[in-house]
């Protein structure tokens, strides 16, 4: 099994906090350097909350090719209100959990839903999910969309990392179907490197098997 990347970050982090302290070499007097600590809050922020898979530069790009605005800051809060409404009524008793962070989403879809064991092809019965998902997403375009695939503990890393990437695909292909840019979409697999429960239990690895879907606005440079 792989190292946690919070672990890793924390660990950095630990050693980036020794090195932001500097002495004044007249009167002895130690004091932080605001801009590693601005690094560390950066790197351990930037775990927490998920950067944009390719980069928010890149996609921005992507993004204006396709010619997809930005959402003005002030409308940001009221425009994923709406969005997150509409994706609770379409997900209601499906097993899928809408999760709101700030102004993002997470649509986490348990694999035993999603997938049949050891298999990146989508079950029939969440295609009709989907598919309402996939017409809100498009309906709201003003979105940066990640599709992250992660697997629990049991076999190879290697062989975790691979399943987790072609799920994410799996569900990217069909949201794309459904009518959503793929300009607009990001695809990663974590593999079981970000668990969300214990590995030690099956509850907890059915948890940790699982395509989360991340909704991410697009705001107005300055916002």
């Amino acid at each position: 099994m792989r190292r946690s990347p919070l672990l890793t970050t924390l660990a950095l982090s630990g050693a980036m906090v020794a090195t932001a302290c500097t002495t004044d070499p007249y009167t002895g007097q130690q004091t932080i350097n605001r801009t590693a600590v601005g690094i560390l809050g950066g790197a351990v922020g930037g775990y927490l909350l998920g950067d944009l898979v390719g980069g928010s530069h890149d996609r921005n790009a992507k993004m204006i090719g396709a010619g997809i605005g930005a959402i003005a800051g002030g409308a940001v809060g009221n425009y994923m209100d709406r969005q997150e409404a509409e994706l609770r009524r379409q997900t209601a008793g499906t097993g899928v959990d809408v999760i709101r962070t700030g102004d993002e989403l997470v649509l986490r879809m348990p694999a035993g839903i999603t997938f049949p064991v050891d298999s990146y092809a989508l079950q029939p019965g969440v295609q009709g999910t989907l598919n309402e998902v996939a017409r809100t997403l498009a309906s709201y375009n003003q979105t940066y969309i990640d599709v992250l695939g992660h697997t629990d503990s049991t076999g190879s890393d290697a062989y975790n990392q691979a399943l987790s990437e072609r799920r994410a695909q799996s569900v990217a292909d069909y949201l794309a179907s459904g009518g959503v840019a793929r300009a607009r979409m990001g695809i990663r697999g974590y593999g079981e490197s970000q668990p969300i429960a214990s590995n030690d239990t099956e509850e907890g690895r059915a948890q940790n098997r699982r395509v989360e879907i991340k909704v991410v606005p697009v705001t107005q440079p300055g916002y």
